[in-house]
């Protein structure tokens, strides 16, 4: 794994590890995390349902397991800040992890649909929004608090969105959230809050830091140590994405035949329909194949050959559509921001090719 930081604790796969199948194993899962990994003694952990609610809920995970119908999803996770190392090659941006592509990682994940939940405390005509709270305390904050977050309530509705205690049919470990974690497909990861205590019903956003303040896009010019609140644009749905996986940017690889492989993202409700590659730095495409998604929530890898000439430094360029007709932008120049979020630009591999002997 590649280690941006021991506490918090953060670590992104090496490209190949993702590229492999459609499911990331746990071991090389990403983590993400703004404070220290919380010790939880799961037989005396509760899961409180408060605020605009008639019916307010403590629920042990027996509760949730008994009292719900369980389910299992195939869900993609992407940080906001996968592939920040893009923007940093064009200008620095100083205390931010510099993510690669491998912010990025899908899991099946079993637990009860948060509606489910949510209608057994029969929320109130007000409601609009609900907010995560986690057991970790984070320092990043100012001040100091638990991590947290929100959604708006008819995505919390939805029946994609869990309360998750397994992680490809294993106990959710304590790095990943365990007992109980928020699981959000189609948006950031920092809305899938881990180590969830409690869910609180409200007519407005969380006024938690890492809502509020933290995870929004700030225009170039803003100061991110002197942004509040009222600043910039909250973050919520992903940006359609896609990476290239293998061979990785920097590699040497033999000449003729090589397969190009990677995954491709749309978030939220929609799909992608195509992704194409270049050889030349984009002079020329190819349409590559796409394989079949694990789920409606998830990632696709893709895969095609290209003949690459000996002793040259050729550069790979992807891109993606999704079912709406869009594409990615470009320039990652265009999309720089302070905080380096959202890089869904053109991901871009040099790479060199032996000489023949």
């Amino acid at each position: 794994m590649v280690v941006h930081g021991w506490e918090p604790f953060n670590v992104e796969p090496p490209p190949a590890a993702l590229a492999d199948a459609p499911l990331t194993p746990v071991e090389a899962f990403y983590s993400r995390n703004h404070g220290p990994v919380p010790s939880t003694d799961r037989d005396t952990w509760r899961l409180a349902v408060t605020g605009l609610v008639d019916r307010r809920l403590a629920l042990s995970l027996s509760d949730l397991r008994r009292g719900f119908t369980t389910c299992t999803l195939a869900v993609t996770l992407q940080c906001a800040g996968n592939r920040r190392a893009g923007m940093t090659a064009i200008r620095e941006i100083p205390g931010e992890d510099p993510w690669r592509d491998g912010a990025t990682s899908t899991a099946e994940w079993t637990g009860v649909r948060l509606a489910d939940v949510l209608g057994a405390a029969r929320p109130t005509e007000r409601a609009a929004h609900v907010a995560f709270e986690a057991a970790d305390v984070s320092q990043l904050a100012e001040p100091p608090q638990p991590y947290g977050g929100s959604i708006p309530f008819a995505k919390a509705m939805g029946p994609e969105v869990l309360l998750a205690w397994a992680m490809n049919g294993r106990p959710l470990p304590a790095v990943h959230g365990g007992p109980l974690r928020v699981v959000v497909p189609g948006f950031i990861g920092a809305r899938s809050v881990k180590w969830v205590r409690r869910v609180t019903v409200q007519a407005e956003p969380s006024d938690n830091y890492f809502q509020a303040v933290a995870y929004r896009l700030l225009p170039p010019g803003t100061d991110p140590d002197r942004a509040g609140p009222s600043d910039g644009l909250p973050l919520g749905p992903i940006a359609l994405n896609c990476a290239i996986l293998c061979p990785a940017d920097g590699a040497t690889v033999p000449s003729g035949r090589t397969m190009v492989r990677g995954y491709a993202l749309a978030g939220e409700h929609r799909r992608v329909i195509r992704v194409d590659l270049s050889a030349d730095g984009g002079a020329s495409w190819q349409q590559a194949n796409l394989a079949p998604p694990a789920g409606a929530y998830t990632w696709q890898l893709w895969h095609t050959d290209v003949m690459l000439p000996p002793g040259v430094d050729p550069e790979l360029v992807a891109r993606a559509w999704d079912d709406t007709g869009a594409l990615q932008p470009e320039s990652a120049a265009a999309l720089w921001n302070p905080k380096g979020y959202a890089n869904n630009s053109w991901p871009r591999a040099a790479i060199h090719t032996l000489s023949e002997t």
